[in-house]
């Protein structure tokens, strides 16, 4: 008889989350929910809750925290602030952290949980992006397991299992192309947050949603793909392929090229994260490829998408460019969101953000916080704001 794993997760009422627990859900003889956390959507929170009955749950923001006890009983444990995203991430009845985190701060939990010998389910892309090398190494020396809920990595994962990674000759990350493929770049100054919202194939936050619209989101995932799979930027490719059913391949030194396919739902990725190396029988939707029609494929515009371009910049830098990157790209998208600058914006704080900066080369936990601060610092001055 298998053990239960007890899971923590974290960013339970984001999409990701919801989606984790629906998974969770459908194996109650394999899976526990011990701890979720929230930002501040208190009123789903609460509901899980009451689906899940965790030992603990955690709310970010303090502002919720009166109404948050008003809405579940007193057996379990209530931990408030940022803080506590580290301490239930490292709880010993926790086997397992998904972290469904927006940002980065996704990533000092990350870090915690695989010091505490955490098994990592991992959607928070960022903890890969700014500190990809870190992350890694620590992984192997705590023996412990960090695989992809991301669609595209997942389907990598899946490709790759029982071949030798010496055979590899790309990996090919596929992207939807999000809502502006067939738009014009002279466009994007006029394009709304509303519109870029828009997304044709996945529902997602806001944040990956705007990436997916300037290609960032598949930007990141390159350089996550870099240090999930161990192989160098030359050897990683993006494709549009815009029905996203081909979710992405593997071509071999041999010229085979394996495809993982399946319809866009994240929870098919969930679920091979939780219960990898096996597969389980889900009540899923299955792919029908007699309605498929057609796929459709094309060579990512990296003038249009200048996001993309700079994310295999931030790469091929190396160091702490990526953390710069990521920085910038997280202000700007929050000040389109918000209205204060244009959609074609985005990329030149980006740009000027990468420009400004100074490489550190290998670096360690302090140079990576000192990088995100100071590359936030320079956005801000850039667009003329003081800092509260």
């Amino acid at each position: 008889m298998k053990r239960i794993t007890n899971i923590a997760v974290l960013g339970s009422t984001g999409s990701i989350g919801r989606s984790s627990l629906d998974v969770i859900a459908n194996f109650p003889d394999r899976f526990r929910i011990t701890y979720l956390t929230a930002h501040r959507n208190i009123q789903l929170l609460a509901e899980q809750v009451r689906r899940f009955r965790p030992r603990g749950i955690a709310v970010l923001d303090e502002s919720q925290v009166d109404g948050l006890r008003r809405l579940v009983d007193g057996s379990t444990e209530l931990l408030v602030g940022e803080e506590c995203l580290c301490e239930v991430a490292t709880r010993p009845d926790v086997d397992t952290v998904i972290n469904s985190l927006v940002g980065f701060a996704g990533l000092l939990p990350t870090l915690r949980a695989i010091e505490a010998g955490k098994d990592i389910a991992l959607a928070n892309k960022e903890t890969l992006v700014v500190a990809g090398e870190l992350v890694m190494q620590m992984v192997r020396e705590q023996g412990v397991k960090l695989l992809p809920i991301d669609s595209e990595h997942s389907a990598i994962l899946q490709c790759l299992q029982g071949e030798d990674i010496q055979s590899v000759a790309r990996l090919i990350l596929t992207a939807s192309g999000g809502p502006f493929l067939h738009i014009d770049r002279e466009e994007f100054p006029q394009i709304t947050p509303a519109q870029a919202l828009r997304h044709p194939t996945w529902k997602m936050g806001s944040k990956i949603t705007i990436d997916s619209a300037t290609l960032m989101n598949k930007g990141l995932e390159v350089i996550e793909a870099r240090w999930l799979f161990g192989l160098p930027v030359d050897k990683i490719d993006v494709i549009i392929h815009p029905q996203s059913i081909i979710h992405s391949m593997v071509e071999f030194v041999d010229g085979s090229v394996k495809a993982q396919m399946g319809i866009p739902d994240m929870k098919l990725p969930i679920q091979y994260a939780l219960t990898y190396p096996e597969r389980l029988p889900t009540v899923f939707q299955r792919l029908d490829f007699a309605s498929l029609g057609r796929m459709t494929f094309f060579a990512p515009d990296f003038e249009k998408f200048r996001c993309l371009a700079l994310a295999f910049q931030a790469l091929q830098c190396g160091g702490t460019s990526p953390t710069v990157m990521n920085a910038a790209n997280e202000l700007a998208v929050q000040e389109f969101l918000e209205g204060r600058i244009p959609f074609s914006a985005i990329s030149d704080l980006i740009a000027a953000a990468l420009a400004h900066h100074r490489t550190v080369r290998h670096p360690k936990l302090a140079e990576i916080l000192a990088a995100d601060r100071e590359a936030r610092a320079f956005v801000l001055q850039q667009l003329n704001v003081v800092p509260s």
